[in-house]
């Protein structure tokens, strides 16, 4: 056993699936898969426990569990290989990958914590957090390195936390996120509710399509995927973590513009805070939007594979009073997620056909949509655990400057209550948390990952 702070870790094993896969199929990513291959998402799930139980019990349950999950996950518990058979030489390696079904199976990491989870969540920095997720590097035989892990992690005064990692060039945090809720849906109720899709984007439309001229979506990726590095200077090391609670924005920003949705709301609230705080007056910094497209791609919702886009937010011109910031703000992201429709998006994928390079954000803001992950059932993978806070962490040259995730509240807080995660450069994230327009909205703070602000 290896002791690290509050966090002691017990075992790593690989946990494989109950029944046998089909041996040697093959599964090629998309366009939209590539794109991301060098970033990788964390999330941490934390549950309160209602009774008291034997340590390593509920380990134990949930390991043999995911075993069963595993059977409609192939993707997952195979491995990546080469597609030019093996051969490194060609220029082109990063959009070769593919994954060879092969039972190989998860990373399960098992450890303990000291004290509850109530008492975690009340004192834990960024560093401490991520310890509850484990992530490896790949190997330099990447046949054997696993592309997803989780980490079961037991609070010695009772309840949990579940963290899962995995390559962007396998799923989005969408993608992710309905991974835990199908196994945890199987641990409570032995049957998965909502199994994953496996097929391809839509096919290319006919030959004489002319791409939309002032494709503003298309234009980003050809610009930033030429990017070679991120400009950006911040590091992780600066870099802290600060959990907001909104009530229901919508109050706040009035009633008479049913238009507007929550997160548009919040996204410029947050555009216009952090661009403050890096010492902008009437004008904004450049910002992206993470948008999931499922819906616009007429693809079911239980789509596995990555299936958001980066849009840039145009900013024309400064506004002389400061009042009328968050308004033209706002009126700009409304501006981008109604415009954004099926034409625009499958340009980017004909585009990134044909073309390589992985995306980056470079210093831009980072705020990404992930308010339609709430549902009517509870994420239960017990009767007596309940889910009291989630995070989510999107690591690499996608994330750009900073990151605004904007997520659904816990059942109880309310339809149009919002959780907001933001990771900022400590002394702009000081200047965040105190700036009026913020505090105007009645934020609670739910969990600041920074040992001071």
């Amino acid at each position: 056993m290896m002791e690290e702070d509050r966090v002691r870790f017990i075992c790593k094993r690989t946990v494989v699936s109950t029944r046998s896969i089909e041996p040697g199929r093959l599964y090629r990513f998309s366009v939209l898969d590539h794109v991301m291959e060098p970033n990788h998402i964390r999330l941490v799930y934390y549950y309160r426990s209602l009774k008291t139980r034997e340590p390593g019990e509920i380990t134990k349950k949930l390991r043999e569990s995911l075993a069963y999950t595993l059977n409609c996950y192939p993707i997952v518990t195979g491995r990546l290989v080469r597609e030019n058979d093996g051969s490194e030489e060609q220029e082109d390696v990063s959009r070769r990958w593919k994954v060879k079904s092969n039972d190989a199976g998860m990373r399960m990491v098992e450890a303990r914590a000291t004290g509850s989870v109530e008492e975690w969540l009340r004192n834990v920095n960024r560093e401490e957090e991520l310890k509850l997720v484990h992530w490896e590097g790949m190997y330099h035989l990447h046949y054997y390195w696993s592309t997803f892990c989780v980490q079961v992690t037991e609070f010695e005064s009772g309840g949990l936390a579940i963290g899962l990692s995995c390559s962007h060039l396998l799923a989005d945090p969408v993608c992710a996120m309905m991974f835990i809720r199908a196994w945890a849906d199987l641990t409570l109720s032995r049957s998965m509710m909502a199994p994953p899709l496996f097929h391809p984007l839509p096919p290319r439309r006919f030959a004489n399509h002319k791409l939309i001229s002032n494709n503003q979506l298309l234009s980003h990726y050809i610009k930033s995927c030429t990017l070679t590095a991120s400009p950006s200077n911040v590091t992780e090391d600066h870099m802290v973590t600060v959990t907001f609670l909104f009530p229901d924005p919508l109050v706040r920003a009035g009633e008479n513009e049913p238009r507007i949705s929550t997160f548009e709301i919040l996204a410029g609230l947050f555009w216009v805070c952090v661009s403050r705080a890096k010492g902008k007056r009437n004008e904004l910094m450049d910002m992206s939007l993470c948008l999931d497209v499922r819906k616009l791609l007429r693809l079911d919702q239980g789509y596995f594979g990555n299936c958001m886009v980066y849009h840039k937010v145009p900013y024309s011109k400064p506004v002389k009073t400061k009042d009328k910031l968050l308004f033209h703000a706002v009126q700009e992201i409304e501006n981008i997620t109604k415009k954004l429709d099926y034409d625009t998006v499958m340009d980017l994928i004909e585009w990134l056909s044909s073309n390589n390079g992985a995306i980056s954000n470079g210093s831009d803001l980072v705020c990404t949509n992930l308010e339609n992950m709430s549902h009517s059932r509870p994420m239960m993978f017990e009767e007596d655990l309940v889910l009291s806070h989630l995070s989510c962490y999107v690591k690499g040259p996608v994330a750009g400057g900073g990151q605004v995730i904007v997520l659904p509240s816990l059942p109880g807080k309310g339809p149009m209550s919002r959780v907001v995660m933001v990771s900022l450069p400590q002394r702009e994230m000081v200047k965040v948390v105190e700036d009026e327009l913020l505090l105007s909205f009645s934020p609670v703070v739910v969990m600041e990952n920074t040992e001071q602000i």
